[in-house]
């Protein structure tokens, strides 16, 4: 009787249901942007809104149990099963990864399929929302009870996210060692032993430095070439790379000065965005402003970059994700507007 009275209407829990849903999945997607501390706030709120969907799935799923029954299946009440089923697996997935947990599934793992869980959801409420659903209004109803009984489910949410960090630190668990991102530390001051990734299919041939150049255009006064031995790595950058399968990892990366580059090219008084554009044609642009400070790195902590980690170039850029540090970068073009195409490009080149 105690939990009915905290808990809110049938409709309000509808609703809180589809709100944190909602919010997991644009702060799922924000979390790939988020590379620097003061984008912390964006994994909170998503950490945040997990917690508040654990604390009313078992609300809605206990009201709605007796319609499961084999007798009373529908094709709606399967779709609603597997719903059920997804969002658990998210929620499980990434409570256990908090936690420490891994899972060995090929190429991917556990972070990769708690992702692809979340993904699913959102489609599948959707279409079962199509038979479900109910005017917003009727989540009102509850007045001011609704109201303060969600202000407690979202305090508890706050305070039951507060307490993983020192449950993990008292363990002694792998997910002690998060960064703010909730990435795991892994081959951090350790050359170029830290984890090989890619973005979708981005795997080219190793690069033959003897047939590759890098080339400086675009908006520039004097368009430039530069074969491997006419760069001279003598800028270092000590910085954390992030990346969004789960990890990050600590370097001091060693290579050419963006901003040398483009003095030496000379941009016009309209360029504004510089892009960096890798050998499969994956690229990516970056503020004029924060690209001089972004380096072309040909080293990291003192070793030549191997091929999987972008050798002869790539891009270091602080405060972006592991996505955005381009690989195997063979041209840097000035440009007055940033170029809509490369958000394409991310998802196909290699393919």
């Amino acid at each position: 009787m105690a939990i009915r009275q905290l808990t809110p209407t049938p409709r309000a829990v509808d609703w809180g249901l589809f709100a944190a849903v909602a919010a997991l999945l644009a702060t799922g997607v924000a979390t790939i942007f988020a590379g620097i501390p003061s984008s912390a706030w964006i994994i909170d709120l998503h950490a945040l809104s997990g917690v508040v969907l654990t604390l009313l799935l078992p609300v809605k799923l206990r009201r709605v149990a007796h319609r499961v029954a084999p007798s009373r299946l529908t094709g709606a009440r399967v779709l609603s099963v597997v719903l059920a089923a997804v969002a658990l697996g998210a929620l499980g997935t990434g409570v256990w990864w908090i936690f420490g947990g891994t899972l060995d599934l090929g190429p991917w793992g556990l972070f990769h399929l708690h992702v692809a869980l979340g993904l699913l959801v959102p489609p599948l409420l959707l279409v079962h929302l199509r038979a479900r659903f109910y005017s917003p209004r009727q989540a009102i109803r509850g007045g001011r009870r609704d109201v303060l009984r969600y202000a407690g489910l979202v305090t508890a949410g706050a305070l039951l996210w507060r307490v993983q960090g020192p449950v993990n630190d008292a363990l002694d668990s792998a997910g002690a060692d998060r960064r703010y991102t909730g990435s795991r530390e892994e081959g951090t001051d350790d050359g170029n032993r830290f984890p090989v990734t890619s973005w979708v299919a981005d795997d080219p041939d190793p690069v033959d430095a003897a047939d590759w150049s890098l080339s400086v255009a675009g908006r520039v006064a004097q368009e430039t070439s530069y074969a491997a031995g006419e760069l001279s790595p003598d800028a270092t950058e000590s910085a954390i790379l992030d990346c969004t399968s789960g990890w990050y990892s600590g370097h001091e990366w060693q290579g050419v000065r963006v901003g040398d580059l483009l003095d030496a090219a000379d941009p016009d008084d309209a360029a504004a965005w510089v892009q960096f554009r890798s050998v499969t044609g994956y690229r990516w642009s970056l503020p004029l402003s924060e690209a001089r400070d972004a380096v072309l790195a040909t080293h990291v902590d003192g070793e030549r970059l191997a091929h999987g980690h972008g050798y002869p170039l790539r891009l270091v850029a602080p405060g972006r994700r592991g996505f955005q540090w381009v690989k195997w970068v063979e041209s840097v073009r000035v440009s007055k507007r940033r170029e809509l195409g490369e958000w394409l490009a991310i998802f196909v080149s290699g393919l």
